[in-house]
């Protein structure tokens, strides 16, 4: 996957995540139609939006219908057009002549029948730039988004030894692993000889794979695991994520214990790093059951005003051969996430 398949997916996870008015990332600096489109929904609320008539209303469902191709799973794509072409036929649409408005009913259309979190339709007020010429973002546009993820911290909240040599690492957001290396080399390296580490998720929605193989690295020996693969449909392949015994810095090891904080708001990414510790029996887990999306995604520019954000692979853990789709990640010690810290403090103290 490229660079800037992988910037987009960051915005768009954040933009489809079960809580979107939290812990969002910036935005990848190509103008992308998704960036576009959650931009114009975020910072335009009083704009006036042209109105929708029988025309437009038409060509937009069978632009989303069309988007729907490379879904993840071709019935459920062929359900999804069936479901929208036939409200649409029905007249159920005729009323929603606001865009944003059509966008929520499709998406939640589209969600009765797959039941997927990480699908959804946004619509811009402003007319959306074409979708650009190269699968590459300059270089200038990496520096610069480098440069904001690392002012943001590389995507950690905070990272502290707690009383007790206790070692506490937030993550938010699993930026591209290329931009955030070094931030996350550093932030496990300062807790790499705590007796104990806790690894808070409770806010994190998700990102980009590699990074999560990158993090999960530190938590494991001199031999590679074998940690989760993304199938995507459309292209018939298969991505592996293994753990590299090489990565930077001090290393937290495989034998002390490790205590990850799960929540409702936890999804994709965030699922997939708590989902790899808990399969390979690497840590506990501690808080709520996660938001469930297990499904990686594209952005489609439909028209000039709206993009379909579209999964089209899914997660395969390599011991369950299952994923999290729809049921979220089941914590170990379920408590409610507010008190999730409080609980791996005291299991660790109990361990003395």
């Amino acid at each position: 996957m490229t660079l800037r398949a992988r910037l987009l997916g960051l915005a768009l996870v954040a933009a489809c995540g079960p809580s979107k008015g939290t812990s969002t990332p910036p935005p990848p600096l190509e103008t992308t139609a998704a960036d576009t489109a959650q931009a114009s929904e975020a910072e335009s609320p009083s704009a006036d939006p042209p109105a929708l008539d029988d025309a437009a209303r038409h060509a937009t469902v069978e632009g989303v219908a069309n988007a729907l191709e490379d879904y993840v799973f071709a019935d459920v794509a062929a359900a999804m057009q069936a479901r929208i072409r036939a409200e649409r036929d029905a007249g159920h649409y005729d009323a929603l002549t606001d865009g944003k408005q059509l966008a929520s009913r499709l998406t939640d259309d589209l969600r009765d029948v797959s039941h997927d979190k990480h699908l959804g339709i946004h619509y811009s007020v402003e007319v959306l730039p074409p979708e650009p010429e190269s699968d590459q973002p300059t270089p200038e546009q990496i520096e610069q988004y480098r440069a904001e993820v690392t002012r943001e911290g590389y995507g950690i909240a905070s990272v502290e030894v707690l009383e007790g040599n206790i070692g506490y690492v937030d993550v938010r957001l699993f930026h591209p692993v290329e931009l955030v290396e070094d931030g996350i080399t550093e932030a496990m390296t300062k807790v790499a000889d705590t007796k104990a580490l806790i690894v808070d998720l409770r806010h994190n929605h998700g990102g980009d794979p590699a990074t999560v193989a990158f993090m999960c690295s530190y938590l494991f020996g001199k031999k590679k695991v074998h940690l989760n693969d993304l199938y995507y449909r459309h292209r018939n392949e298969t991505t592996e994520y293994w753990t590299n015994p090489s990565v930077p810095g001090k290393h937290f090891g495989k034998d002390k214990p490790v205590y990850v904080l799960i929540s409702g708001e936890t999804f994709s990414g965030g699922e997939e790093f708590a989902n790899n510790l808990r399969e390979l029996k690497r840590a506990t887990l501690i808080g709520e059951t996660t938001g469930g999306g297990a499904h990686p995604v594209d952005g489609t520019r439909v028209d000039d005003h709206f993009v379909a954000i579209v999964p089209v692979g899914r997660a395969i853990n390599p011991i369950t051969k299952t994923n999290w789709e729809g049921t979220g990640v089941q914590p170990h010690v379920a408590v409610p996430a507010s008190e999730a810290l409080d609980r791996a403090k005291e299991l660790i103290a109990a361990k003395r």
